[in-house]
């Protein structure tokens, strides 16, 4: 259960930091201040429901689109946000290209990074745990 509440916390931060980064870099991705946690909380629930989903699909008729699932999902998400709330705009055919590939780098490079930050102290007492024990166990 902690692990799966560490997964979700981690998930929401970095789809947090994708949005936060489509939206200074892009203009036509229009990300308002009120609808920004309500957006991240969407985004997030799609992509936890949609992910098994298209993954499954993926490999049941289209196994070379494996490795792109990833940004499916994160395709398939920006739209029902857009659709569902009124705190997410994105404008133009490149915008929701650019805006894909960034939210999907950007959580990849946050899911790989945050750990390390938010779990720091949980890895260092782990390891000075193995440097404790006799050797050969």
């Amino acid at each position: 259960m902690l692990r799966l509440i560490a997964f979700t916390v981690l998930e929401l931060i970095a789809n947090a930091i994708g949005l936060l980064i489509a939206a200074w870099i892009l203009p036509g991705f229009l990300l308002t201040p009120f609808g920004f946690f309500v957006v991240v909380g969407i985004f997030t629930v799609v992509k936890f429901i949609m992910a098994p989903l298209l993954f499954k699909l993926s490999f049941k008729y289209v196994r070379a689109l494996n490795g792109g699932v990833a940004l499916v999902t994160t395709l398939v998400g920006l739209i029902i946000t857009t659709w569902l709330t009124d705190g997410l705009v994105i404008t133009g055919i490149d915008t929701w290209i650019l805006s894909t590939l960034i939210v999907w780098l950007s959580g990849v490079l946050a899911a790989l990074t945050l750990p390390l930050f938010m779990f720091k102290r949980v890895l260092s007492n782990n390891s000075t745990n193995r440097t404790t024990l006799p050797p050969g166990l």
